[in-house]
This record gives structure tokens, sequence and C-alpha cells, in this order.
């Protein structure tokens, strides 16, 4: 199975939703499958972008995880990834360089976000 990094951002914006700071319970996604999301999960906990447990189920297709709640790494990335324009240019940016490589979207995003935060603070201080 694939990495998904629009899914990943999917799964981290639906935990921040939850007003108790917990994981919603039965996460779906339209065009995502159970196992999908339940590996993307695992990878995120290996990430530390979130609590993870992994599941131990009998039966199960693939290695998966339950989600807990958002790390602080989970909540930075989130930030950084907001915007949509931002996500898209990022990915494009970090595609041009080789692939989504978890480590290179994130500095894009931190180094784009920084770009238009000083930006925005040369347009609007004196």
């Amino acid at each position: 199975m694939k990495r998904d990094m629009d899914l990943v951002r999917l799964i981290l914006q639906k935990m921040e939703e939850h007003e108790l700071g917990r994981a919603p319970s039965g996460m779906t996604f339209e065009g995502y499958t159970a196992e999908q999301v339940g590996y993307h999960v695992l990878l995120m906990g290996e990430a530390g972008l979130l609590l993870a447990v992994e599941s131990k189920e009998i039966g199960r297709k693939s290695p998966s995880a339950q989600p807990i709640r958002l790390t602080w790494a989970g909540h930075e990335f989130l930030d950084a990834s907001r915007s949509p324009e931002r996500w898209e240019r990022a990915k494009s940016a970090a595609k041009g360089v080789g692939g989504l490589a978890f480590d290179v979207l994130k500095s894009i995003l931190i180094t784009t976000a920084t770009e238009e935060g000083s930006a925005w603070l040369k347009s609007h201080l004196p």
C-alpha cells in the first residue's frame, strides 16, 4: 500500500475537529478503505504526528492502528498545511525534488508559511 499524504492531511483535519481532543471513532473518508485509513494512522503514529495504538486483530488484512490524539508535531504539520493553496504548491514542489518524502514536504510547508508570514509582516508594518 502506498502512502497517501492527502489522506494523512485528512486524518489530521478530522482529528483536530473533535472538540475534546480525542480521535473520533470510526473515521471514514470518501474514496478510502478502512484498511487504508488504519494503515495511515499506524504510519502517522510512527512519524510522531499522533498517538496511536497498533491493532492486533486476528484476520486483519493489513497493519493498522487506532488513533488516540494529535501530538504537538501533528498540530504543527496541520497548521503548516492548512491553506489548500499552500498544500498543493508544497506537494508539487516536493514531487519536483524527487517525491513526497515526509520531511521534504514538511520542510517546504514550513518554509512557505514562513515566507508568507514575512511578506504579510512587511506589508502590515510601518
